[in-house]
């Protein structure tokens, strides 16, 4: 039953205090006027969210039971990820191979050390040697052409060394970089691997299952669905041209096909600042001042949110004004009135007729 056909407990004694006979017509009576904005959505729980997989895969198994407890970081459903777990497996290999302390390592870095030390070694006898002739040379005993040789021979061994001593020291960065690298890469498939088990995000009530054992998942499959256990709120949507009126703190009156004939209380507590392209629409929240005894995700709600109410005021049926301005009097007579506050079956009437004045229903 749409909430905008029925007028709030404001309104109902109005219906029944106007005099209106049966040929239509009636005299203005007193009572009270409640204008509001219209707005329909649904119960869910607080911190209702729905589970997805971040990959790719088939679902293995079920960890949960729909009604459960769910702690913040349960595990809720396992993909099937052998290729996960070998390229895991795989990455630890290459971390523990590129280790300091794994033989391979110590190896290469001790194979370089060697050609390092011979480079030493034979750069210290080319030296020596070198120096030797240097002093020699002027007392002519050795010719201008052995000596350049043994002098081209002392530099080549020189940067022999230091080549070696180069080589050593990138050899030992890039080992290092290996190293991290191949940590990066552990951490980034055993993450991966992670993502096949799915986890609660948070504490709560598990609502519902959404998919069975042996099927297809993708990150887009809904898996399940998760809130606060005994906790709801509305989750409303408020149309663009009525949203300006909207404020938070404001009451509104709410209905639900579970309660029927009942009215709940609520009261505007957020919005969300952004327009639903799609439907036009602005999501609201609210909580009930006093919530019914059993609520549910996902059970339909309407709303009127109360923007302003007058009583002891001037009041006519709305289907008594004609073009939102004029009444009939003396039955075909149109007078021009000023009016005030409307809600969907009456109107505020502020001047231009009495309480007096007996009015008539267009034809």
């Amino acid at each position: 039953m749409k909430l905008k056909n029925i007028l709030f407990y404001t309104t109902f004694f109005l219906i029944v205090s106007c005099s209106k006979k049966d040929n239509g017509e009636l005299q203005p009576q007193k009572g009270s006027v409640t204008e509001s904005v219209y707005a329909s959505g649904v119960v869910k729980s607080e911190n209702q969210y729905t589970v997805y997989s971040t990959v790719n895969g088939v679902l293995q198994k079920i960890n949960a039971v729909v009604g459960e407890t769910i702690i913040q970081g349960q595990s809720l459903f396992e993909i099937e990820s052998e290729k996960a777990s070998l390229n895991t497996e795989n990455a630890r290999l290459a971390y523990e191979l590129s280790q300091g302390n794994s033989r391979y390592i110590q190896d290469k870095i001790s194979e370089m050390e060697t050609k390092v030390q011979i480079a030493k070694d034979k750069l210290a006898l080319d030296k020596s040697v070198y120096n030797r002739n240097k002093n020699i040379k002027q007392y002519n005993v050795i010719s201008e052409v052995d000596y350049e040789r043994v002098e081209l021979t002392y530099k080549n061994s020189k940067s022999s060394y230091e080549s070696a001593l180069k080589q050593l020291s990138q050899l030992k960065a890039q080992l290092k970089s290996d190293q991290s690298r191949n940590n990066n890469n552990l951490k980034i498939s055993q993450q991966s691997e992670n993502d096949f088990n799915i986890k609660s995000a948070f504490s709560g009530e598990l609502f519902d299952i959404l998919v069975k054992e042996g099927a297809m998942i993708t990150p887009q499959t809904p898996l399940a669905i998760i809130g606060k256990k005994n906790s709801y709120l509305l989750e409303l949507d408020v149309d663009e041209n009525d949203m300006v009126r909207v404020k938070i703190g404001q009451t509104m009156l709410v209905s639900m096909d579970s309660y029927k004939g009942k009215v709940f209380e609520a009261t505007v507590d957020k919005i969300y600042p952004i327009l639903d392209e799609r439907s036009r629409t602005f999501k609201i929240e609210a909580h009930f001042s006093n919530p019914p005894e059993k609520l549910f995700p996902n059970l339909t709600a309407e709303a009127n949110i109360v923007i302003l109410s007058r009583k002891n005021v001037l009041t006519i049926p709305k289907s008594y004004l004609i073009d939102g301005e004029y009444v009939l009097v003396n039955k075909d007579k149109k007078r021009k009135v000023k009016v005030g506050l409307s809600d969907y079956q009456n109107v505020e009437i502020l001047a231009g007729l009495t309480a007096k004045e007996t009015i008539y229903r267009p034809k």
